[in-house]
């Protein structure tokens, strides 16, 4: 059953319109198809928890076809890490639905997958797509990356000023969860707390799965709900110690009590779940390229760039040497066409 009724013309367009691939084919890649079926579970689990005004049947299309040209890119990536030889193994899709599924009872657990309208078994084959893209554009983007010295230095002669501190400063990079919604959250895996019960559950998996040694910047940009600092590892750049001024006492405290390197506890603030990552502390001036704090920063700030081009253009790529057919978007084409020529005015008859 779908969460929102269409049109009675718009719905038999997106049923019935599959060509030879078949009714309920929403789309084609490499004739491996993405059904219907797949796109309503993935629209359904998307709206879920998400309050407001019912979309219009206009907006309900434009996120459908959103969701499935996510789905299309998700397909390919999985076909290219199949033929490379780098689909995820059945252990690591075991290990990443254990480390999910503990900060909750069996039956939260299961109240979770019902909410989104997915098994057990559904979640473990998104998973297993999810890893083995992450494998993929590893060897394909990340591996390449490689930054040289002259890059380094180009970078802080060009940037001079922005190392020169008039007092002293905190590089600090953050993973934010909120109790709420939101259709701007942009990690890489659209993971979204929908309520504080899950919220929490969120935050504390994610507190032991730093405390077991895992890559802070990697969390962030996979599950933290900053739509500004996901993309970038949680790196929230330079701000000056005065700043922390504003903040309560308590997470004042807490952060000028950091080393570098240091994660805070979650901590609870306005926006929600906050763990807080102490990058470095730097001294009020000029601080110079033989400082290896610059280094590290500039270095970091070039493989973040560099890895946000190379995926860009990597997922343009692969598209390009896909063989791709939607045919979700051709019915929705064809049904404007269609309304288009029933609502254009009539030719006025010849005068005699």
């Amino acid at each position: 059953m779908r969460l929102f009724a269409l049109p009675a013309a718009a719905f038999f367009l997106l049923t019935g319109c599959g060509g030879s691939a078949g009714a309920n084919v929403a789309a084609t890649v490499n004739g491996r198809a993405i059904t219907y079926e797949e796109l309503d579970k993935q629209f359904q689990a998307a709206q879920f928890g998400n309050p407001g005004e019912k979309p219009s049947d206009d907006q309900v299309l434009i996120q459908r076809m959103e969701i499935l040209r996510s789905m299309i890119d998700n397909e390919i990536m999985l076909q290219r890490a199949e033929r490379e030889g780098l689909l995820a193994v059945d252990s690591d899709v075991e290990a990443r639905f254990s480390e999910m599924r503990t900060p909750y009872t069996a039956e939260e657990f299961q109240k979770q997958l019902d909410d989104r309208h997915l098994t057990a078994e559904e979640l473990k084959s998104q998973l297993r797509k999810d890893l083995s893209a992450q494998k993929l554009l590893n060897k394909e983007t990340t591996a390449k990356i490689s930054i040289a010295d002259k890059d380094i230095t180009d970078f802080y002669e060009g940037n001079k000023a922005s190392f020169n501190r008039a007092e002293p400063q905190l590089q600090l990079a953050q993973i934010l969860v909120t109790p709420t919604a939101d259709q701007n959250v942009r990690n890489l895996k659209g993971d979204n707390a929908l309520d504080e019960a899950s919220a929490k559950k969120k935050v504390t998996n994610l507190e032991a799965r730093l405390r077991q040694g895992e890559d802070f910047s990697q969390l962030a940009q996979n599950y933290s709900e900053d739509p500004e600092s996901a993309a970038a590892g949680g790196n929230l750049g330079f701000i000056p110690e005065s700043a922390l001024d504003q903040a309560n006492v308590d997470l004042r405290r807490t952060i000028l009590a950091l080393r570098p390197g240091q994660v805070t506890p979650a901590m609870k603030t306005n926006e929600g779940y906050r763990l807080l990552k102490l990058i470095t502390r730097e001294p009020a001036g000029q601080r110079g390229l033989n400082d290896p704090n610059v280094q590290q920063t500039i270095r970091e700030t070039l493989i973040t760039r560099k890895e946000q081009l190379l995926r860009s253009a990597f997922y343009e790529v692969a598209r390009n040497d896909a063989d791709v057919v939607n045919y979700f978007a051709q019915s929705v084409v064809a049904g404007s066409t269609a309304a288009a020529a029933a609502n254009a005015p009539k030719e006025a008859p010849a005068a005699k």
